[in-house]
């Protein structure tokens, strides 16, 4: 938790894993999230999971189309990472495949996002699924100054 100027205690930003292998894309959710969000971008999932050998996003925007290992691949390696089984994912994709889809639904999927988005869109379903989190720890901020 940080105190801002005028000192008022503020909860440090969720992190978010942007993995696409389109530039343009990775600049629009950056654009769209950075006054709300902490945001890394990553251009492939070999990538990724390196990067979450490290980390450990609170969300993770995933593309199902890329090169090399596309987002069901990663996803389904994400799922079997120590650790990071639970992290909500968000997949993101240009065509309406039903199959992929509904593999990503298998693998648990939290949402996905037909291309090309709204950042109003992709803003909202990012706080759809992070919500809940973020109401648990106020209620947990508010019980722990209640005992002080």
């Amino acid at each position: 938790m940080s105190q801002t100027e005028e000192g008022v205690f503020s909860a440090p930003m969720k992190h978010i894993l942007a993995v696409d292998d389109t530039a343009i894309i990775l600049t629009r959710i950056m654009d769209a999230l950075r006054n709300d969000y902490e945001v890394t971008t990553i251009n492939s999932g070999i990538r990724a999971l390196k990067y979450l050998q490290q980390e450990k996003p609170d969300l993770i925007l995933l593309d199902i189309q890329m090169p090399n290992k596309d987002g069901i691949e990663t996803l389904r390696e994400i799922r079997a990472m120590r650790g990071l089984a639970d992290i909500p994912v968000i997949m993101l994709t240009g065509v309406e495949d039903k199959s992929s889809v509904l593999e990503s639904a298998r693998l648990g999927i939290c949402d996905y996002i037909l291309k090309p988005f709204s950042s109003e869109d992709l803003l909202a379903r990012i706080r759809r699924v992070l919500k809940p989190d973020e109401e648990g720890e106020l209620q947990k901020l508010w019980k722990e100054g209640g005992r002080r």
